[in-house]
């Protein structure tokens, strides 16, 4: 047994003696296996203990063993991962910029379905022969598609897709080429005068990205005093931003006319 399969053992058997769920206390749990890290360093002083090596390493391996999703954590924790896939145990892929790549992460059948059972505890569902496929959040907001056998030929078949926040303005979307100049002012208008906004596009063509913009402009149009909602010391300032919201849309669909009609999908 190596030194990280015995601190895993005793954290786990700790856990289970505390009852204290590690998935809902993440800080519990690494001030819990700092204090099994010390204690076998110290026993190891006196006793014939496989080294120990990198603590810090060891640290993450166990933490993510325990409270996160095991093998398939550090592709969670990276930001320039965008989706994860499991088309079987060794074969495991992810997404970076749009470009999938073959991971050298190999997997059991046996650890697939472990951590399908703990990435669907929060939800509350469950897969199974009378539900073979399952579609789920995970606690950070990315998407858990799963599909098992006989819909599958043989193996279960996971899929991720982050939850990735790349901008949240509207010169970051148009840096990134979802919009252009004439797209964004219309958005921004009709966001400000509370229209309706219909979202659509391929995969990863930016739809989330588009509509966490549009949350975030009117969270912080509001909250600042900007937005459409009612202030009794000012009963005067709905109805204006109204007609300054209504007058910027018009001059935006103006542009767009004579700009020709923008590519929001681009």
């Amino acid at each position: 047994m190596t030194a990280t399969e015995m601190i895993d053992a005793e954290v786990r058997e700790l856990i289970r003696r505390r009852g204290f769920d590690p998935a809902r206390d993440p800080a519990a749990v690494r001030a819990l296996i700092d204090d099994v890290l010390s204690e076998y360093e110290h026993r190891s002083l006196t006793a014939r203990l496989p080294s120990l090596g990198d603590r810090g390493h060891i640290a993450k391996a166990v933490h993510d063993a325990v409270a996160g999703f095991g093998p398939l954590q550090r592709f969670l924790d990276d930001p320039q991962i965008e989706e994860v896939w499991v088309n079987g145990p060794g074969r495991v892929f992810v997404a970076r910029r749009g470009r999938s790549e073959l991971t050298t992460t190999i997997l059991t059948s046996a650890q697939v379905q472990d951590l399908v059972e703990r990435m669907l505890k929060s939800s509350g569902r469950r897969i199974d022969l009378s539900t073979p496929f399952v579609d789920a959040m995970l606690p950070d907001g990315s998407r858990l598609h799963v599909v098992i056998p006989d819909i599958t030929r043989l193996h279960w078949a996971v899929n991720i897709r982050k939850f990735v926040l790349r901008a949240n303005t509207l010169d970051a979307l148009i840096g990134l080429g979802t919009l252009t100049t004439a797209a964004a002012t219309f958005l921004e208008a009709a966001i400000t005068a509370g229209l309706n906004v219909i979202v659509s596009g391929g995969t990863q063509a930016g739809k989330t990205t588009l509509l966490n913009y549009s949350m975030w402009h009117t969270k912080c149009h509001d909250e600042s005093g900007g937005g459409l909602l009612p202030d009794q010391r000012r009963p005067h300032w709905p109805r204006a931003r109204r007609r300054a919201a209504a007058r910027r849309l018009h001059r935006a669909r103006r542009r767009e006319r004579v700009a020709g009609r923008p590519n929001l999908h681009r």
